[in-house]
């Protein structure tokens, strides 16, 4: 077994259960949805998780609450694609951990949406609506110019609000 290998506290656990929580009902119920493009706030959790707790926890916050989210509240048929991305999303989340400076901010919101958004994402709704990549492409920069601005905003204000939500958890 591994000995550098860092568990996971019960508290950590029933914070990360409030977050995927809070995920679901962000990108389920309050989010701004059209056929290829969905706007909203459902990275904060993620990103909380990333800077709380790390990006193998935020990781485990994204998967979960999508497959949960998926499963109980399904927008269209389940594609693992998008389990993917939300996967390697929450881990980019997680380079937030310990260092959460504007210009990390910066370059986590562009790794994220153009690696999840622009590419992979894009890629699962070619394939699920059999509609050609390129097709898709103009739509889909137009979504990550507005939800790269609303992340990178939002996570700055949340990033300010972090030694508040510290000493209340």
């Amino acid at each position: 077994m591994l000995e550098n290998t860092k568990k996971i506290t019960t508290k950590q656990m029933v914070i990360m259960a409030m977050l995927i929580a809070l995920q679901i009902i962000l990108s389920r119920f309050l989010s701004i949805s059209a056929w290829n493009m969905k706007i909203g706030f459902s990275f904060l959790p993620i990103a909380l998780a990333g800077i709380l707790f790390g990006p193998i926890q935020s990781g485990i916050v994204s998967v979960i609450s999508d497959i949960i989210g998926a499963t109980l509240f399904p927008s269209d048929q389940f594609l693992p694609g998008f389990t993917l991305t939300a996967c390697i999303v929450g881990i980019l989340y997680g380079l937030l951990h310990k260092n959460h400076t504007t210009m990390r901010i910066l370059l986590v919101v562009l790794l994220t949406e153009i690696i999840g958004s622009l590419i992979l994402n894009t890629i699962w709704l070619s394939q699920l609506y059999h509609t050609p990549y390129l097709a898709l492409l103009p739509t889909r920069i137009f979504r990550c110019v507005v939800n790269g601005i609303i992340e990178f905003l939002g996570i700055r204000l949340m990033v300010s609000l972090i030694p508040h939500l510290q000493r209340a958890v």
